[in-house]
């Protein structure tokens, strides 16, 4: 059977996909709100330290191809199964259940800001989550084309809009005030954090490289650019708020972007960014429900999580991943967590965790160039281990930064500090009682991609007679 192919635009726009969500616009038009173009700067160091940790998992993909669930068994392979599920479980699988949710809330709390229905938020959400797993059930290919047309109305209808603000074409009036207000080095680095969640994403295109057309050229081109794109389009959009919106307008809206559009363009404007606002959340947990169920089948390959994420449907879906991330966002929705104020604050608990997955990817270039100095790599970081060290320090740096408010940050930290002993005590159950693997020992590489061949389970089956039932070693039906 012939496999479908996805070209460079399904790359570029499954990482824009997730990179661009409502809450980055919030957060763009909140960092706007405190350095004005001068968060221009912040940006491109965050989109620096970013590009460079995408080279760096483009090496990995070059090194360990055609692997499903892709960060996962370059960890394990790397540095063992104990941080592989720390960092996986952690960065991935509960920051993705966290954003999912409140990117679905906004999709609700969108369409009755402006329209007044008096239908509940959550049941514009919930249906918007059941229609995506409906169109992610389908496969890879109904996904990607989904994908593509939404990700590209959406930096197209951006860039148009920061374009209209940056040239003063807009109906509406400009505001007196200093574009610029960053007084130091220090603003601009105090303001990492929050632009590191701009950029966060580009290696979801990583677990459908498989998928991928020429993936050997077109992964790591499709995340270099999307981040680039991205860029130019926020750069965009940060002047024109400048132009248009006070800052201390910007920094008390809870929907910048929509006050920003209504600013420039009148009812309109509002509009428009509202039809935005809902590309960017159909994008966003599109992006991640199609990737989740990637990430979650490479880590039941690799025995880090249960044998269920591997089953599929008829079109080839792995459908379980797809139904446990839509059903905790439905039903997150449905409770109304996800509306919650607090839930702000748990995105950057949630994305400490993801940083610290970017630095361990950063960690798995050296280990693999001291490793293994000889093995085939059609792609490579330019000077030596030099920039995926700058990337894991860049990374760290800005996890120190994750919040100005310094008692803001030792909570975001004490949270993790707790998220962290949790996760480990799985790990340590799971790594000893179920896979009885030393914590810290790395898989051997070829083992690794053994791991993505059917065959493997079959290879290393382990029969036991019960009953006349016969249970395999990796807990698969013979169905």
């Amino acid at each position: 059977m012939n496999e479908k192919k996805l070209g460079l635009p399904s790359a570029i726009a499954t990482g824009v996909g997730l990179i661009v969500a409502t809450s980055c616009l919030m957060s763009l038009g909140q960092g706007t709100s405190v350095l004005g173009t001068g968060f221009i700067l912040s940006m491109a160091l965050a989109c620096a330290i970013n590009i460079l940790t995408a080279l760096s998992m483009a090496e990995l993909n070059a090194l360990m191809p055609n692997l499903t669930g892709g960060l996962a068994q370059y960890t394990l392979a790397g540095m063992g199964p104990f941080i592989t599920i720390l960092t996986m479980v952690g960065g991935y699988l509960v920051c993705q259940a966290i954003a999912g949710s409140v990117e679905s809330a906004m999709f609700g709390n969108a369409i009755n800001s402006v329209f007044n229905t008096g239908i509940p938020s959550w049941v514009f959400s919930v249906a918007m989550v059941l229609l995506l797993i409906f169109a992610n059930m389908r496969g890879v290919d109904i996904f990607a084309k989904i994908q593509d047309v939404v990700a590209f109305l959406l930096i197209g209808s951006l860039t148009v809009m920061g374009l209209i603000g940056t040239l003063g074409l807009g109906t509406g009036e400009t505001v007196a005030q200093a574009s610029n207000t960053a007084g130091s080095f220090s603003d601009i680095f105090g303001m990492l954090g929050l632009a590191f969640f701009l950029f966060i994403g580009c290696e979801f295109v990583i677990p459908i490289s498989k998928s991928v057309k020429n993936e050997r050229r077109n992964v790591p081109l499709g995340m270099v650019l999307s981040l680039v794109i991205i860029l130019a389009m926020q750069i965009l959009i940060v002047i024109g708020m400048t132009k248009y919106v006070s800052y201390e307008e910007l920094g008390a809206s809870a929907s910048p972007h929509i006050l920003y559009g209504n600013a420039l363009l009148g009812s309109l404007g509002s509009y428009w960014m509202i039809f935005v606002s809902a590309l960017a959340v159909i994008s966003t947990v599109n992006s991640a429900m199609s990737s989740f169920s990637f990430m979650c089948a490479g880590m039941a390959k690799i025995n880090l999580l249960p044998a269920f994420f591997l089953k599929k449907n008829k079109t080839e879906a792995y459908y379980v991943g797809i139904l446990i991330i839509g059903g905790l966002e439905i039903a997150a929705n449905i409770v109304g967590l996800s509306t919650s104020d607090s839930l702000t604050f748990m995105i950057s608990v949630a994305i400490v965790f993801w940083m610290v997955s970017y630095i361990v990817s950063n960690i798995n270039v050296v280990i693999f160039r001291i490793r293994m100095p000889k093995a085939p790599r059609t792609f490579k970081v330019p000077f030596g281990p030099v920039l995926p060290i700058v990337a894991a320090v860049g990374t760290a740096f800005m996890i120190w930064n994750i919040d100005g408010n310094p008692a803001v940050r030792n909570s975001i930290f004490l949270i993790d500090g707790i998220i962290f002993v949790i996760l480990a005590v799985y790990s340590v159950i799971w790594c000893k009682v179920r896979v009885k693997k030393a914590l810290f020992k790395p898989i051997p590489v070829p083992e690794v991609m053994a791991m993505e061949n059917s065959l493997y389970l079959i290879a290393h089956k382990k029969i036991e007679i019960h009953d006349n039932k016969e249970e395999t070693y990796y807990g698969l039906s013979k169905g």
